[in-house]
């Protein structure tokens, strides 16, 4: 499985912790889409980067971390078809996949332990889409996109 993972500055220790320890899974193919290193940038080039990837099917998931995966995760979301999740805790991530079918893992770095968020990306990454009512559900999310497609978002400056 091709996993793309990005992030800011800010994510740019844990985003290298990460595809350090997901470099000892067999099957799992990493893509790093940046930040290279700690210089200051702006996270939603990097959410933008994940999301493309993950819709353009270059890849099957997306990681994303900036300091607290708010900001990285918004940015991902605006990217039609991608449905990306904050997850702080184990739970979140198993239900995330399960309920909402998240093809995006968001992580806030400053938030997250080196462990704990192993152990989240080992949730996000093992758990299945259960379907079902489930995907009635998603499917509601994913037909959005056209109210979103169709919103003059200059009207508002």
């Amino acid at each position: 499985m091709k996993i793309g993972i990005g992030s800011d500055h800010g994510g740019f220790d844990l985003k290298q912790q990460i595809i350090f320890y997901l470099s000892t899974w067999p099957k799992i193919d990493v893509v790093d889409l940046g930040t290279f290193n700690k210089d200051s940038t702006d996270y939603p080039i990097f959410g933008k980067k994940v999301a493309e990837a993950v819709i353009d099917g270059s890849v099957k998931r997306g990681i994303v971390i900036c300091g607290t995966g708010i900001g990285i995760s918004i940015a991902a979301n605006r990217i039609a078809g991608v449905r990306a999740a904050l997850c702080n805790d184990v739970t979140t991530a198993r239900l995330s996949r399960e309920h909402n079918d998240a093809n995006v893992l968001a992580l806030g770095a400053r938030q997250t332990a080196r462990e704990l968020a192993e152990e989240i990306v080992d949730t996000f990454l093992a758990t299945d889409f259960e379907g079902g009512r489930h995907a009635v559900r998603v499917a509601k999310i994913d037909e959005t996109k056209f109210f979103l497609d169709s919103v003059d978002n200059t009207s508002n400056l």
